[in-house]
């Protein structure tokens, strides 16, 4: 593409930028380990979910959304539940709460303060730091090779002669760019340039919304499209017929296997339910939570990820859209059966994004890879150096060196990501097998560590270590890891209860200090009869009800949310008031039902919150006084 001048100055200006961020935090950031991998726990909650949702705001998933919307029309609202989009939900009612009170630094961290420290303990760290480590390389590497692409198509500059190592040569300079500013600033670099980034991308995809609403008669696009498009409803069939107007669109749905719509939705609802009750994946969503300054700041963290993201993504996601379906469909005919929907960035910001906006719409889009590959870079040295080098080789050492070393290890991960990317010719199989496949692996045996007292870390690690072995299979047969989810679960299911029975239980001593500290809802009598005796005014948690009725008006509100920024861009007037309608009355709702019962830690804790007064209220003695507040301020 040949972009104008003012255009290439923004984009140097934004690359400038980042690296400037990145000097003039370091020296914050390079204080402690704490500080380096969580920011000291001192960032507001809203700068994480501006961040949280900068790192969501992928390109890739954005174009894909693109296709979605094209073909589905608005009933693609549904299909993010595959991944699943609204699992923020569940954090932000409960999850991000329990998550937070436990204080630990990172996910293998969090394991050892679940299960202790016995051989089943040892064997689950060990686990979900492998689980983790393949996650970090396998996002840097598709990172790597996306930054590349997207940089050649749409930078002016010719590096190399050869396509291929022009995307090389894109892809290594601006990896270098950011692996410079996430070593020196740590999570404090990595959230203050995803805000500056988040900023960019919702100022550009407002600006494509506005320009397809001035630019798309609505009268045009509903005869570019099929009966059906505008409707969220469904029965068993899609009811989808662009056999007359695109027939590669056609051919695109029965591949996909989405003629039985009704199943599909049925299908990734209930597994979207079960990832959600999981937890964060020990990736960059779960350094966010457990870098929040309190766990009700996590919660409002989770919650603003939704209301910043939802809108301003959909606007540029319909724009693009709306825009292919009125002027770019010729083009999209005469492809045939090639159909190439990542052509139609490039076509709108060419024909019909002015001088100025294009830069800074290019500019975001970098942004948003930079910004996934930020939050992951950050997340592999916190596993290698916290968990690994510090617990087992110099648990002594200064905090100085392990901040050093935690340099070298993003260094080292981004050169290992980046050459899996560089010699791995199927990247895409292998980052959609790790998000499919190895997530459905990773549900079951995390589920359970929440909700039952008696699973303990020998069942975490073979119920982990089933879900890898189940997945690896799935690399080479032709079966959808959706269609997979069912048997994955059941297996992994099956070796979490059998290895959980089959091995003694976890010490009583560490399950009392979990459920002292974190309060979760589920099967914990036993561990909650056990504290009666020491703490006989200890409350469970009984909120498990009000918790799922929230998550229930939750996933309507994420929902009409999602639909806001669509029926906006295509002038559907009476369908958005009616969604913005729901909205308000869904944060009415949580507003009485949630956010005024949100609390720290459990009310006979709530005096221990305050450092100047430790006393849990309705304590019965000065010895529990001290027992409880050491629970909660270890």
């Amino acid at each position: 593409m040949t972009l104008a001048f003012i255009d290439i100055a923004i984009v140097v200006a934004y690359i400038l930028g980042t690296l400037g961020i990145g000097f003039w935090i370091s020296k914050r950031a390079s204080r402690t380990m704490q500080h380096y991998f969580l920011g000291g726990n001192r960032l507001p909650w809203w700068a994480l979910g501006l961040s949280n949702a900068s790192g969501q705001f992928d390109i890739s998933g954005t174009m894909l959304m693109v296709f979605w919307l094209f073909v589905y029309g608005l009933k693609s609202i549904y299909l993010p539940w595959l991944w699943p989009a609204f699992n923020q939900v569940f954090l932000m009612i409960f999850l991000s709460l329990w998550l937070r009170r436990s204080g630990v630094m990172t996910g293998a961290e969090w394991i050892r303060f679940r299960f202790g420290e016995g051989r089943g303990a040892t064997l689950s760290n060990c686990i979900v730091i492998a689980f983790a480590l393949c996650l970090v390389l396998g996002y840097l590497a598709y990172g790597f090779i996306g930054i590349g692409k997207f940089a050649a198509v749409f930078l002016p500059w010719q590096l190399h002669s050869d396509p291929y190592w022009n995307e090389i040569y894109y892809g290594v300079i601006i990896t270098a760019i950011t692996t410079f500013y996430v070593v020196k600033g740590g999570m404090y670099s990595v959230v203050f340039t995803e805000v500056l980034q988040f900023i960019m991308m919702t100022i550009a995809s407002i600006a494509v919304g506005i320009i397809a609403i001035q630019m798309v008669d609505p009268a045009v696009l509903r005869a570019s499209v099929p009966e059906g498009w505008f409707s969220v409803g469904f029965g068993w069939e899609l009811g989808l017929d662009w056999d007359r107007l695109l027939p590669a669109a056609q051919t695109k749905v029965v591949d996909e296997g989405m003629n039985l719509f009704g199943i599909f939705v049925g299908m990734v609802l209930l597994r979207g339910i079960l990832v959600s009750l999981a937890g964060p994946a020990p990736n960059y969503d779960m350094q966010r939570i457990l870098s929040a300054k309190g766990p009700r700041e996590a919660a409002y963290m989770s919650a603003f990820v939704s209301v910043v993201l939802q809108v301003p993504r959909y606007m540029l996601v319909t724009g693009l859209t709306a825009l292919a379906l009125v002027f770019f469909m010729p083009e999209l005919v005469g492809m045939g059966n090639n159909l190439d929907f990542e052509q139609i960035l490039p076509f709108v910001i060419r024909n019909y994004i002015p001088v100025g906006l294009a830069g800074l719409l290019v500019a975001g889009l970098i942004a948003a890879y930079m910004s996934t590959f930020a939050a992951t870079t950050n997340a592999a040295p916190a596993y290698i150096v916290n968990d690994i080098y510090k617990r087992y080789f110099r648990p002594d050492a200064d905090e100085k060196t392990y901040v050093r070393l935690s340099y070298f290890v993003s260094i080292l991960f981004v050169i290992l990501g980046s050459l899996v990317g560089l010699f791995v010719p199927s990247l895409n199989a292998i980052v959609l097998w790790i998000v499919g496949a190895l997530y459905g692996g990773y549900t079951a045996a995390n589920v359970l560590k929440w909700y039952w007292w008696r699973f303990n870390g020998y069942g975490y690690f073979f119920g982990m270590l089933a879900g890898i072995l189940a997945a690896i299979p799935l690399m080479f047969v032709e079966i959808s890891e959706l269609n997979a989810f069912p048997i994955i679960l059941v297996v992994c299911l099956v070796a979490s209860i059998a290895g959980s029975l089959l091995t003694p239980p976890d010490d009583m001593a560490v399950l009392q200090q979990f459920y002292l500290r974190v309060r979760p809802w589920g099967f914990w009598r036993p561990v909650y009869q056990s504290l009666l005796n020491e703490y006989p005014q200890l409350q469970p948690n009984r909120n498990v009800k009000r918790d799922l009725i929230n998550v229930g008006v939750g996933l309507l509100w994420h929902s009409a949310l999602t639909s806001i920024g669509i029926l906006l861009v295509l002038q559907q007037w009476s369908a958005l008031v009616f969604a913005v309608g729901v909205v308000a009355i869904a944060s009415g709702f949580l507003k009485l039902n949630w956010f005024d019962h949100l609390a720290d830690y459990p009310d006979e804790y709530a005096s221990a919150d305050d450092p100047a007064d430790k006393s849990p209220k309705n304590a019965t003695s000065p010895a529990s006084n001290a027992q409880l507040a050491e629970v909660l301020h270890p």
